[in-house]
């Protein structure tokens, strides 16, 4: 009978508690669904292009990560529907056991009931006390055994009522899992499709080895440029005495920014990562890794830069033949945007949480696509992705 119970109990429990897990694992699904038709945009602009290249890679390769997050998350809820079922199930049968019991147990104290009634009658029963003292006594104790005859018909009524649910329930679960696992069969043909593009396009670019080269020399000395600018910054203000002293406002300023690390909004407001922090290799020049700085975001169309967190504009610079970048101080950390025109900021100029600072340059020969630079530096150079919110 203890046993029923505990498990009757588990069976209201175990799925409240995984309910709420499996909801955050569909929402979670539903949103990298949403970015991988963000991404499927930028694919179908990519693919109008006469040469495709390394950025039409990245995308393809950023979508190939999502979809495998999308294949995981299905194997995760999948996982947690089986163990749900596992354990209604044991519970089901554990409760059929108490039921039988239960019953057996019923009928026995009815029968006995009624030989009881048969053989000497209640009224007679009390009657034939000593005393009133033995009278009432026995009267509370008919009244007890009646009590206890209705609660276990309640209880077995309820126990039925659970199981029933139960079952229900278990139904419902093989029918999701089943559904998931074509869901999953389904995600992986897409990755199939998606791997063998990707693996064209490597074949493609394979025989441009030298402009590939150019290109990556390109953008080292882009990365240079912007690591000369702060280093300027760090120099000017050692002689300034500001990198141990920050002004009061300024040093709350920091702790703030260092306080949102993981919540701080993008640079823009759409946009796919086509190109992540540190060490990364090239992906199609086996031999050659890149260390990038920072990380880039690719969009199409004309696109706003927004600074992250308030702050005063450091430097706005021009790199030849890579546009302009502004550097922002938010206390001991500074934030680097790259490739943008437009400006409507300047040296010295206080700036707001996701304040416009300008757009990302459009490129309109290479299918619109605008990719943003976005550095962040405090001692050393940080990665974005850690910074930066999850959601846009």
């Amino acid at each position: 009978m203890k046993v029923g119970l505990i498990i009757f109990l588990s069976i209201i429990f175990i799925p409240f508690v995984t309910g709420q897990t499996r909801k955050d694992l569909e929402d979670q699904r539903k949103k990298t669904l949403e970015e991988i038709s963000s991404v499927d945009n930028l694919l179908k602009e990519t693919e109008k292009e006469k040469n495709s290249g390394i950025n039409q890679l990245k995308i393809i390769g950023n979508k190939l990560v999502l979809r495998e997050k999308v294949i995981s998350g299905i194997k995760d809820e999948i996982t947690l529907l089986t163990n749900r079922i596992e354990l209604n199930s044991i519970a089901v049968d554990l409760m059929e056991k108490d039921l039988v019991v239960m019953r057996r147990d019923y009928a026995k104290t009815i029968i006995n009931s009624y030989k009881a009634k048969k053989g000497n009658p209640e009224i007679g029963y009390i009657l034939s006390a000593k005393d009133f003292n033995q009278g009432y006594k026995r009267i509370k104790y008919l009244q007890q055994v009646t009590k206890f005859r209705h609660q276990q018909a309640e209880l077995i009524i309820e126990l039925m009522d659970q199981i029933e649910k139960s079952k229900a329930k278990l139904q419902e679960d093989l029918i999701n899992v089943s559904d998931l696992k074509n869901r999953e069969e389904g995600q992986k043909r897409l990755l199939q499709q998606e791997q063998n593009k990707k693996r064209q396009i490597v074949n493609s670019l394979g025989s441009k080895e030298k402009k590939l080269q150019k290109e990556l020399d390109e953008k080292k000395r882009i990365a240079q440029k912007i690591e000369e600018e702060i280093e300027k910054i760090i120099q000017e203000e050692k002689k300034k005495a500001l990198k141990a002293e920050l002004n009061p406002e300024m040093k709350l300023i920091g702790e703030s920014f260092a306080e949102n690390k993981g919540r701080l909004p993008w640079p823009v407001e759409k946009g796919v990562i086509t190109s992540q922090f540190g060490l990364q290799q090239h992906p199609v020049l086996t031999y050659v890794t890149e260390d990038n700085i920072g990380i880039e975001i690719t969009n199409l169309g004309k696109t706003k830069v927004r600074s992250i967190f308030k702050g005063q504009v450091m430097k706005v610079f021009a790199i030849s033949g890579a546009n302009w970048g502004i550097i922002i101080r938010h206390g001991k950390f500074l934030t680097v945007y790259q490739n943008l025109v437009n400006i409507i900021v300047k040296q010295g100029d206080m700036v707001g949480l996701k304040q416009e600072i300008g757009e990302v340059f459009c490129d309109i020969d290479n299918g619109s696509k605008s990719v943003l630079k976005f550095m962040i530096f405090q001692e050393k150079y940080l990665d974005p992705e850690i910074w930066i919110s999850k959601k846009r």
